[in-house]
């Protein structure tokens, strides 16, 4: 319409534009308003041009826009049919999109078991999980300088209901339970497992206590996120559950966390049964082991004050936790990891020598001398003494029978020292 309107009117500078506040419009530059057919109707005058309007044009402006209109009625129309239509298939439709995902699923599953060398497990129901070089499937896969160690898992109501695993931090406990939780859930979504062999009971439930996290929002700390997520377990877990806990009751004191898990370990051997896996640096908590509660532990290859993680589930209990060596790997400054070292052989013997400065900190230093009016301090890890202590049970005294022993703890250690 632009170039008929040059032509029919020997305007050069003549154009057809478009605005939402006067739709469409011809335009002229002053220098060709001489040359306007009468038919023209001014609408706008501009600083350089003028606007123009006709009825030829306002006729073209309504096809265009009523077509906009039209587009979008056509296009609305073609949805509600195809919607109609879709209606009265949509059970079959459903019913298709199903069956692709599950072949979509179980491909996936298929190409994986073929690619990385799974295995078909066998599913009883007499309560066993017995899975021999079972392997986790996520950590096998990213790993790049070093081989996945397989380990071996059997848990069963008769002779080995808990696995309590101890070994030193980084050496793989973790892994090698969350290992175990995978490989029965994909055994029980009917996948084929990354192992040499495996025979797995269906749980009805696997409960999970890993990793540290808080909840500041409503105002709970880690160690109560803790011991909520333990609360329910020990609420709903069955004797057909896999239990899944590592390192209970860190986020306290020493006799308090030791104490909690001792508690937990002793609760579902006794009332729950469930299959469980307790991973924990309490040494101590070794001593449960009965008819069915078994230790575990990692190997660890030891030469000097170097140690290699061999990563493998051995049966035994771990009498080491290499925390230091593991914040040497971390890159703690020597003089820290030298002192931990040198305070960590004073605890072990019972003794730890130490100087107090005016400020209050505490220097400690393997050549300082036992201050004189302390002396007496080691005395009392010696003779009758130890043995009076050893045979205390000091988780069930009160706290007043408490204060009256160790009262009368100091002053058989004054006469000792013959200070009293």
């Amino acid at each position: 319409m632009e170039e008929q309107e040059k032509a029919k009117t020997g305007i050069r500078y003549l154009k057809i534009g478009y605005n939402k506040v006067f739709g469409y419009y011809i335009e002229v530059r002053h220098s060709g308003t001489d040359k306007v057919p009468a038919h023209y109707v001014r609408k706008q005058t501009l600083a350089n041009a003028e606007r123009y309007i006709t009825e030829e044009l306002k006729e073209f402006e309504t096809k265009i826009l009523g077509a906009q209109e039209k587009i979008v009625a056509l296009e609305y129309n073609l949805f509600t049919e195809i919607r109609e239509t879709i209606k009265e298939r949509l059970g079959d439709i459903q019913v298709t999109a199903r069956n692709i995902a599950v072949l979509d699923v179980l491909t996936g599953l298929a190409e994986a078991a073929d690619r990385y060398n799974y295995v078909r497990p066998q599913l009883v129901p007499d309560g066993q999980i017995d899975i021999r070089d079972g392997r986790h499937p996520l950590v096998e896969r990213i790993l790049r300088r070093e081989l996945f160690v397989p380990n071996n898992t059997r848990l069963n109501h008769s002779d080995c209901e808990i696995m309590l695993i101890t070994g030193p931090n980084m050496a793989g406990k973790s892994t090698y339970m969350r290992q175990t939780a995978l490989l029965v859930l994909m055994a029980q979504m009917g996948s084929f497992v990354p192992a040499g062999e495996a025979v797995i009971s269906p749980v009805d439930r696997i409960f999970t206590r890993i990793g540290a996290s808080d909840d500041l929002v409503s105002g709970q700390s880690t160690f109560m996120v803790e011991m909520n997520e333990v609360a329910q377990i020990l609420k709903y877990a069955t004797r057909n559950s896999l239990v899944i806990l590592d390192e209970i009751g860190r986020g306290t004191s020493t006799f308090d966390g030791m104490s909690i898990a001792k508690a937990v370990i002793e609760h579902i051997a006794a009332k729950i049964h469930a299959k469980t896996l307790f991973a924990t640096h309490y040494h101590e908590l070794t001593d449960l082991a009965d008819d069915k509660i078994r230790n575990f532990c990692i190997a660890v290859k030891e030469k000097g004050k170097d140690i290699t993680f061999l990563r493998r589930i051995i049966p035994g209990a771990a009498d080491k936790s290499y925390g230091i060596h593991v914040a040497r790997l971390a890159g703690l400054p020597k003089t820290v990891t030298n002192r931990a070292e040198r305070i960590l052989a004073g605890l072990e013997e019972g003794e730890l020598t130490r100087t107090e400065t005016a400020a209050g900190q505490m220097l400690c230093s393997e050549e300082q001398p036992v201050p004189k009016e302390n002396a007496g301090m080691a005395s009392i890890f010696g003779g009758s003494l130890s043995d009076t202590l050893l045979q205390l049970d000091v988780m069930t005294m009160t706290p007043l029978e408490a204060i009256n022993e160790l009262y009368r703890l100091q002053q058989q250690a004054k006469k000792e020292a013959g200070l009293g």
